[in-house]
């Protein structure tokens, strides 16, 4: 008989557990070793050196700092494939979204400690490192599998990326080469996330309409910085204030019109459809509200996570700065030179959540809510029968 783990619940000897059926099991555990297979964990650790003559002691520490990346790697993707099965439902409520985010935050502890983590290979000098380099080659951590998986399933485009041509051909063999094929495939976080944010409630033409009431607040916003420069008597800061008033309204007319907004997409200039992107810079615009709470801090997350894998990213180009200077990566890329181009805003992949800032405009200006609206954004539904219903982001 299957035991279904949501079910399941231990008895006081430890032992013992319940079925789905409410029938006790008697269940045979495992010693901590055999739980978490240590032996085999543990004897994965083989230095190329000792096969060729003296091990180098540094060899240990660079395998073990690896497989270590290697294995909060696979908890990552773990929990990502997890987080995208809450947002590909119809309706993610609010239980769902507690979920989500305590899965995201966990993401996010996990960079953290994956970018601390350099600081215990920076204890290795460039001397060390070259004892045991020559066994490296022809491998290079552009050939790890899992990362380049994690950068697909969350929704780095391929276009953006630095060698695109060489993600999958790096790979020599077959099963490789499915597994990325299949993460490019599947609806990435990103994805889910645009359509999950294009029903984002308030956005209806028929009804809040918050795009247009937000357009309104910008003119507005916008009229009275010119009224107010009109004041200004010295000609320079006029001439200075008319030009930052032109800039802030150029910038605020990429986004109020949906046409300038679809062409900047087109240029991969930007991700978030015109409907999610709105969605966004709502959720940003009334987060105090209890519906939109837990949604912010969605957002605010990915805009962690995505902030700690730039980090990760610029502390491995300064590690291969520091053992390498300008020499050539193991895996034949320009080493140091093709690291840092990776550390730029063409491999964050929210950025568009990131310059919602942008628009954000004084919090006097943000348009009211409707009576409508406020219970919408302040109240939890409830049916027929008294049974409270999951709110519906």
């Amino acid at each position: 008989m299957s035991l279904s783990v949501g079910k399941v619940l231990a008895s006081l000897d430890g032992n013992r557990t319940k079925d789905e059926d409410g029938k006790e099991v008697k269940v045979e555990g495992k010693i901590y070793k055999d739980y978490l297979q240590l032996d085999n964990l543990l004897s994965n650790v083989d230095l190329m050196s000792a096969k060729h003559g003296p091990p180098v002691h540094d060899e240990h520490l660079f395998i073990i700092i690896h497989q270590t990346y290697e294995l909060w790697f696979r908890q990552i993707i773990y929990e990502i494939d997890s987080v995208r099965a809450y947002l590909n439902l119809p309706v993610v409520g609010e239980e769902s979204m507690l979920t989500i985010i305590q899965r995201l935050n966990r993401v996010a502890l996990i960079w953290k400690t994956a970018v601390e983590q350099f600081a215990i290979l920076e204890t290795m000098t460039p001397m060390a490192f070259m004892e045991f380099r020559c066994y490296l080659a022809p491998g290079s951590g552009f050939q790890s599998l899992q990362f380049r998986i994690i950068e697909n399933k969350l929704g780095q485009k391929m276009e953006s990326r630095v060698n695109q041509h060489n993600i999958i051909e790096s790979f020599q063999d077959e099963d490789s080469k499915q597994q990325i094929a299949k993460s490019l495939s599947e609806p990435s976080l990103c994805d889910l996330l645009i359509r999950w944010l294009e029903r984002t409630p308030g956005l209806e033409q028929e009804g809040f309409n918050f795009p247009r009431r937000y357009a309104q607040a910008v003119h507005a916003f916008l009229a009275d910085e010119l009224a107010e420069m009109e004041d200004e008597q010295d000609p320079e800061k006029r001439k200075g204030i008319l030009a930052e008033i032109k800039k802030q309204k150029d910038t605020f007319e990429s986004l109020l019109n949906e046409e300038r907004h679809n062409e900047r997409m087109q240029k991969n200039e930007r991700r978030l459809s015109y409907g999610a992107f709105m969605g966004a810079l709502m959720v940003s615009c009334y987060s105090e509200t209890p519906r939109f709470h837990l949604p912010h801090q969605l957002l605010t997350i990915l805009m962690d996570i995505d902030s700690l894998m730039t980090k990760w990213r610029y502390n491995h180009v300064m590690l291969a700065q520091r053992m390498l200077g300008s020499k050539t990566g193991t895996g034949g890329s320009s080493g140091y030179m093709y690291l840092r181009s990776t550390v730029s805003d063409r491999y964050k992949v929210f950025l568009d959540i990131f310059n919602t800032s942008s628009f954000i405009i004084p919090r006097q200006y943000i348009p009211p809510l409707t009576s409508a609206m406020r219970h919408t954004l302040h109240s939890v539904s409830e049916d027929t029968n008294g049974d409270l219903l999951d709110r519906r982001y």
